[in-house]
């Protein structure tokens, strides 16, 4: 039986989205170090493209080195890395190089944030647009080269929430999509991915299809949080995480690791920020080990807090922090570096080591029906699943 593999999703505390323009190689194998004294296994960190490709066919060497840098951390730390490609989208803002963006004004859902300005542009089509996916192809290769053979490489994430960037004119396109990027990784570096779905994935029709998403995939992916579902019951509600869970492991075929989980802390005194619940530091952590107990009994590979750290307070002017300040404190760990209560729910579910469990038969709804009845389905399904699971 395998280990039911706990992780932490990573950023510094001192320079967040920042991290590859303000490196600081010290810091980060710090942080490594204490991740692993928390008794975890994994660490999910991010590629920002504009960072990595300054141009289609070119690379930004520093950035490969400091790429290198990272990863020879995470092996001295004793640690596994999930590295995650495209990003792309994170903490709601579109980070992306200006070769990647239509040529017309669109101004969308997020923020779109090119070479460190604010552009009134959106990304072209990453999914079927043959130069664009040439360019990621390209990148896959020359990331996943530097990483053959490495002992701390796990699995490969295709991106971050990548719908939020673009959804696809078909899902027929986001399949091949999802199947070149992943061959390329595996071609490369001889280690398969994964990719970043989440919640919204499955409460909307994004035209992503996770049985067709998945096909070529180690394992599927799913990101989850209660404050962001409106079908759950209350904002510490543990049965959200693991019914999607059970939805993309229904949909998908495959085993599921929950690699983004977690929810905001309230600053004192607050019980909502940017209009979102949120939690108080003693609720985080009963939230975290009822969401851990419940993944681990229903079979999950694992699951990934979000995130490591709050944010240093120097950061709130910059984005995503200026216009979204409930993203500064999602951390196991506060600003100043202090451990959370919820640092040791996971670190005292780590020492407890608890194999994967067989899954729960996975047939709680059926893919065609559940995409046609939205928003409805959903609910219905939540409902059916907490009577069976309450």
């Amino acid at each position: 039986m395998s280990r039911f593999l706990l992780g932490i999703n990573y950023w510094p505390r001192r320079s967040a989205m920042y991290m590859w323009d303000r490196f600081d190689i010290e810091e980060i194998g710090e942080d490594f170090a204490r991740i692993k004294g928390f008794g975890l296994d994994v660490v999910r960190f991010f590629l920002m493209w504009d960072a990595f490709q300054p141009e289609p066919n070119a690379m930004n060497a520093t950035a490969l080195q400091r790429f290198d840098a990272v990863m020879e951390r995470i092996a001295d730390a004793g640690l596994q890395a999930m590295p995650t490609l495209f990003c792309g989208h994170m903490s709601g803002v579109n980070w992306l190089p200006r070769w990647t963006l239509e040529r017309q004004t669109v101004i969308g859902r997020f923020r779109t944030i090119s070479g460190g300005d604010v552009v009134d542009r959106a990304i072209g089509d990453f999914y079927g647009d043959a130069e664009l996916l040439k360019a990621q192809v390209f990148f896959a290769h020359r990331v996943g080269e530097r990483l053959r053979g490495h002992p701390a490489l796990f699995a490969w994430d295709l991106g971050n929430e990548f719908s939020n960037l673009r959804e696809p004119a078909s899902a027929e396109e986001a399949a091949q999509w999802s199947a070149r990027l992943t061959d390329a990784l595996l071609e490369a570096s001889g280690v398969g991915a994964s990719g970043g779905m989440h919640g919204e994935d499955l409460d909307h029709d994004r035209r992503l299809r996770p049985s067709s998403m998945a096909r070529p995939w180690l394992f599927a992916t799913m990101h989850g949080y209660s404050v962001y579902s409106a079908f759950a019951r209350d904002r510490l509600d543990p049965n959200v995480v693991p019914f999607l869970c059970q939805l993309q492991q229904s949909f998908s075929g495959k085993s599921v690791l929950f690699s983004e989980f977690g929810n905001p802390e309230c600053p004192p005194g607050v019980t909502r920020v940017d209009n979102f619940a949120c939690l108080d530091e003693a609720e985080m952590a009963q939230y975290a080990a009822g969401v851990l107990e419940r993944l681990h009994a229903r079979g999950a590979l694992g699951a990934f807090w979000w995130c490591w750290a709050d944010y240093d307070p120097a950061l709130a002017k910059l984005p995503p922090f200026d216009r979204a300040p409930h993203e500064l404190r999602f951390g196991i760990v506060r600003s100043d570096g202090s451990a959370k209560p919820v640092a040791a729910t996971l670190a005292q579910f780590a020492r407890e080591a608890h194999a994967v469990v067989e899954p729960l038969p996975a047939s709680i709804a059926n893919e065609t029906e559940h995409y046609a009845g939205l928003p409805a389905s959903i609910e219905h399904e939540y409902r059916s699943y907490c009577d069976a699971y309450a």
